[in-house]
């Protein structure tokens, strides 16, 4: 029986991807690796319903230690989602110290159960914001410590892959994932819309790399399919629907999905700026957590234009649209969608965490 081990395995990706797993694979064992317990949310039933019947396990873990084979066993497929990513969030040094610890020691556990397999979830941050499109191809230029560390930790995976032939190691480039349990940025969008409080601040053409978490989950399935056929030992994938799309989309298609009659405002973007500064200054002073930053205002306005070109060469074939992706999230999770629903204490970031990737850029 197969078994496919997950690091970040009850995060937000790696909840959807195990279900994906336990859904095409009726006869694979999943092992989920994380710091906190397995989601107990609506969304996750499947996931829930294999950990009773013995299908799914979970083994409480930390990436940044070294880790003894025989505390998971052995591995056919090792996925990696297991990150630090949140951004602003965390120290420059926590971002290299989990990122490319746990790489490190992800990739020495795959070596010494003999897995030949790995599944790596990278992130589009080591292109950079840009607002030129950028592909496999380019080269990457990371501005922020999360994008460095994540470059870093593709090329631990690269060495380990080298030093066997027999290895073969898929590299996934997520841009924003959203979808039921993300709680990050595409969340806040649309409880920003359903609640009435968001604005444009000339951003509507900003463009933003990204897609539905199960599309996601379907893009590495593709993935592992296309090295199986090809014998192709080392693959490296965008991941974003394809063209991404700009702001205004996502905005109509959520009012579209959720019944929203107003239209969102519009005010200039140095406002909202220096509104920023002051707002997150008074809440520094005072210990109070809230969402609002120079950093993430900033991050509204800048694009992550980067192109899923390997997969379009490939001929991959989405599944989901952007209005079928938003109404498949509603339908597993209305609340998120419903005007008086508070945040799940489930999905705040784990800032002190190891979680899956790409959620929340």
């Amino acid at each position: 029986m197969k078994r496919s081990v997950i690091f970040g395995g009850t995060g937000f990706i790696g909840t959807h991807l195990a279900q994906s797993i336990l859904q095409r694979a009726p006869s694979e064992n999943v092992v989920l690796v994380d710091l906190l317990p397995p989601r107990q949310a609506n969304y996750a039933s499947i996931l829930q319903d294999a950990l009773k019947s013995g299908r799914a396990t979970f083994t409480p873990l930390d990436v940044r230690k070294r880790i003894e084979p025989q505390s998971i066993g052995g591995a056919d497929v090792i996925y990696n989602l297991a990150a630090v990513h949140r951004e602003p969030g965390h120290l420059p040094h926590e971002y290299y110290e989990t990122n490319l610890l746990g790489a490190e020691n992800v990739c020495e556990y795959a070596a010494a159960v003999k897995c030949s397999e790995v599944v790596f979830t990278s992130s589009i941050s080591p292109y950079g914001p840009t607002e030129d499109s950028k592909t496999e191809a380019s080269l990457p230029v990371p501005e922020s410590p999360y994008g460095g560390s994540k470059l870093a930790a593709e090329k631990i995976h690269i060495a380990w892959q080298k030093a066997n032939a027999d290895r073969k190691l898929l590299i996934v480039r997520p841009g924003v994932v959203f979808g039921p349990g993300e709680g990050g940025n595409v969340t806040r969008l649309v409880r920003s819309l359903v609640k009435g409080y968001f604005v444009y601040m000339g951003n509507r053409d900003t463009r933003k790399a990204g897609g539905y978490v199960k599309e996601l989950c379907e893009v590495i399935r593709f993935g592992q399919e296309h090295q199986e056929s090809s014998g192709e030992a080392c693959t490296v994938l965008n991941f974003s629907m394809d063209p991404p799309r700009p702001l205004s989309e996502f905005v109509e298609v959520i009012r579209k999905v959720a019944e929203i009659r107003s239209k969102p405002l519009s005010v200039p973007r140095s406002l909202l700026l220096g509104s920023s500064y002051v707002i997150d200054g008074v809440a520094r002073t005072f210990g109070i957590r809230q969402p609002i930053s120079p950093v993430r205002i900033r991050k509204l306005y800048r694009s992550t234009n980067i192109e899923p070109k390997r997969l379009r060469d490939l001929n991959y074939v989405y599944r989901y649209s952007l209005e079928e992706a938003f109404v498949d999230w509603k339908r597993d999770n209305p609340e998120d969608f419903a005007k008086n629903s508070p945040v799940k204490k489930q999905e705040v970031p784990r800032s002190s965490q190891v979680r899956a990737a790409g959620t929340s850029k």
